[in-house]
Order: structure tokens, then C-alpha cells, then sequence
């Protein structure tokens, strides 16, 4: 299994994702780092997919296309999740932790989903040297993003507002 198979990329991330929801949970941590992380994270690991994997991924009659199509969509309700998240200044505040929730249940749902369809397809009908072809071109665009600071505020504002 190489570490550029785009399917085993993905599902780090959501673990990732998952290590720094416990993070923000966490009363004592360092909330406002985790978020820092997260939200360039979300946004660099979503606009990769959007970029790089789901075109190519439209393109097998085997994956469904009403998948990606659902995939793009559950992106945009993650990043006004996340905006309404980013908002908040306190980080020990009750609203924070609601906002928090509201993000856990609409990127856990989403990462499911997407594992469950998606990526299953994937894994059972894109060949492993295709797939590492992707996995490398997933990477090289999420990096690019992760150095833009595409988690930034206004950056995710941006994105919030192009979806409505």
C-alpha cells in the first residue's frame, strides 16, 4: 500500500479530522490552534478533492455521479459550518461549543457518506497505479492550499459566500 494511494490520503485526513475535533472538545487545550489546523485542513483536503478527485472519479461509469455531485454539496455546508465556527471569539463560550457540534455533525456525516460510496467505488474500480496517479495530485494541490492559508477567515468567507 503506498502512501500516495488517493483513497488512503483522504481517509488520514478524516482521521486527522477526528483527532482535532477531540482537540476542540477539549476545555483545556489549545482550541484556537486546533481550529487554526482544522480549518486550513478542511478547506486545502476539500478544494484538493474538488480539483483533482472527483472530476476524475465522475469519469468511471461505476462511481456514481450523483455521489460527487452530493460529496461537492455536503463541502458547502462544511464550510458555512465552519464560518459560523470561525465567528465566534471565545473559545470557551457555550456558543462556541454549539458551533463545534454543528461542524463535528455536518464533516463526520460527510466523511461517512463519502467513505462509504465514494471511496469503496474507488477502491473497487480505479486501478492502484490510477489511483496513486491521483493520490499524487490530491497532495502536490492540498499542499498548495495549506501555504495560501485557505482556512483564514476571510478566505472561508469567500468560499461561504460563493455557495449561496
Amino acid at each position: 500500500m503506498s502512501t500516495t494511494d488517493v483513497v488512503e490520503l483522504i481517509l488520514k485526513d478524516h482521521r486527522r479530522m477526528e483527532d482535532l475535533f477531540r482537540t476542540m472538545r477539549d476545555i483545556e487545550a489549545d482550541r484556537a490552534a486546533a481550529l487554526d489546523e482544522f480549518a486550513n485542513l478542511l478547506i486545502a483536503h476539500a478544494s484538493a478533492e474538488e480539483d483533482k478527485v472527483y472530476p476524475a472519479l465522475r469519469r468511471y461509469k461505476n462511481v456514481d455521479g450523483d455521489d460527487v455531485e452530493h460529496s461537492v454539496h455536503e463541502h458547502h455546508e462544511a464550510n458555512e459550518a465552519l464560518l459560523a465556527l470561525l465567528q465566534v471569539e471565545d473559545t470557551a463560550s457555550e456558543e462556541w461549543g454549539e458551533k463545534l457540534e454543528e461542524l463535528v455533525t455536518a464533516v463526520n456525516h460527510h466523511a461517512d457518506e463519502e467513505e462509504r460510496t465514494l471511496l469503496n467505488d474507488a477502491r473497487e474500480n480505479v486501478s492502484d497505479e490510477r489511483r496513486a496517479e491521483l493520490g499524487q495530485a490530491f497532495r502536490e494541490a492540498r499542499a498548495q492550499y495549506l501555504d495560501s492559508a485557505c482556512g483564514s477567515i476571510e478566505n472561508v468567507r469567500k468560499l461561504a459566500a460563493a455557495n449561496d
